[in-house]
């Protein structure tokens, strides 16, 4: 290889890897309405941990272990799960490396073998419901149910699924959604009426998203009820 070809290489690793970095740095805030909640509250004590943050209510047997959406602040979810918390399922809100949960989708790991709960829920948002999805097809861990927020299968799920998406979100590929529904052996489904994309978390109108009938209080709430009913049925 002569040096002009590996100056060549060279220059386009620097330029893709600085154009890359670049794209992290753009990414979904978390607005003021979420992170209010990063002190926790008078039921939910919040603390950082080594992939996120832990939302420890009073419940001891049950856990959610939640991936972000793509290019989404993982911050943003906080006033859907803190509520969840208050409600007794313990909620780990993951930190995904560059707001990516591609990069660390086996994330769980950590957290199941660093805690001691008899039911594990798996969720995720978007992509983040997509990565752990696939986490649950490759886990030898035992995971009791999977929680899609505006998301969909990728492979054959055998565990139980909760399916939560809005009828104005426009982010999703509705036909991939459908032909992956035969998938799901054990699928609930819930369509929020006036519901969005992004109203799932705190961090604003996502490009290329309708635009909600509702509010987020409203979508995160009817969101909430039934993953509440979800995990009644399912433990």
């Amino acid at each position: 290889m002569n040096k002009k070809i590996k100056i060549a290489i060279l220059l386009f690793i620097i330029v893709f890897i600085g154009g890359f970095f670049v794209y992290g740095q753009i990414y979904y805030h978390a607005e003021k309405t979420a992170t209010d909640y990063i002190n926790g509250t008078d039921d939910v004590n919040v603390t950082k941990s080594s992939n996120g943050l832990f939302l420890d209510g009073y419940g001891n047997d049950t856990a959610i272990i939640f991936y972000p959406g793509a290019k989404v602040e993982y911050t943003s979810y906080l006033p859907l799960f803190t509520d969840l918390a208050s409600k007794g399922i313990d909620c780990y809100l993951v930190e995904m490396p560059f707001n990516l949960a591609f990069f660390a989708s086996d994330s769980a790991d950590e957290i199941i073998s660093n805690s001691n709960y008899n039911h594990y829920f798996m969720a995720g948002h978007s992509l983040g419901g997509a990565m752990a999805g696939s986490y649950v097809n490759q886990t030898k861990n035992n995971i009791s149910g999977l929680i899609y927020l505006s998301a969909h299968v990728e492979k054959e799920i055998k565990v139980p699924v909760l399916s939560i998406r809005g009828t104005y979100d426009n982010i999703i590929n509705l036909e991939s959604y459908q032909k992956a529904k035969p998938m799901m052996d054990n699928l609930t489904e819930v369509l929020i009426n006036g519901g969005n994309h992004a109203q799932f978390g705190n961090y604003g109108h996502q490009s290329g998203d309708g635009n909600a009938t509702i509010s987020a209080e409203s979508q995160q709430k009817q969101t909430e009820d039934a993953i509440m009913k979800f995990i009644d049925y399912n433990t």
